[in-house]
């Protein structure tokens, strides 16, 4: 019942609710970002969502488009923002996902939309964390975040997918706010993006 019909009253009603009372916020990081970014505030990036759908998640932008003498990309630990560095630590980052779940690509909870490079790597087993909608949070995020491996993170996923509630919801998304206020399982200090997933070698 809650997994066909009442999660997405649930998505929307505080997608809402978190919209209106982090708006303040919302306009402050986005000002700040476009003078820094030139212009740029929004980073946006084509990810899997239910059944490998693909649709454009919305995220602020961290990192700015600096290159070398080739026209290359610098490093990601060189582009990002003294900002960016905060945002990112702070997980404010994600509040622009909120657009996401309103447009109806993603949820609250789930677990966490990928690159679409992945898709081809993943088992018929974690191939089914794309049965639900991704998440902005998830059962893997209040369980580690970037500090396990891939293969726990897709083991908390699929548990995730077998076991979905109203409850468990409630729970990962107060799970969620007390790791995000006590700034638990972000690491930036060795690499800015995750760890590349390239299968189950």
């Amino acid at each position: 019942m809650y997994k066909l019909f009442l999660k997405r009253s649930f998505d929307f009603i505080v997608a809402i609710v978190g919209l209106i009372v982090l708006s303040p916020l919302f306009i402050l990081v986005t000002l700040c970002l476009y003078f820094v970014n030139d212009g740029k505030p929004f980073f946006f990036q084509i990810r899997p969502g239910k059944n490998g759908q693909l649709f454009k998640i919305l995220k602020f932008k961290t990192m700015n488009d600096k290159k070398d003498e080739k026209g290359n990309l610098l490093p990601d630990t060189v582009r990002l923002t003294k900002i960016g560095r905060f945002i990112r630590k702070t997980s404010l980052d994600e509040i622009p996902q909120l657009l996401n779940v309103l447009g109806g690509d993603m949820s609250l909870i789930g677990p966490r939309p990928l690159l679409p490079e992945y898709l081809p790597f993943y088992s018929a087993i974690q191939n089914r964390r794309h049965d639900l909608k991704p998440g902005i949070t998830g059962w893997a995020q209040v369980n580690g975040r970037n500090t396990i491996s891939w293969q726990k993170k897709f083991e908390y996923d699929v548990w995730y997918v077998d076991n979905i509630s109203f409850k468990l919801d409630c729970k990962i998304l107060f799970l969620t706010l007390k790791k995000v206020l006590i700034r638990e399982d972000v690491n930036l200090n060795d690499q800015v993006s995750s760890e590349y997933f390239n299968g189950n070698k």
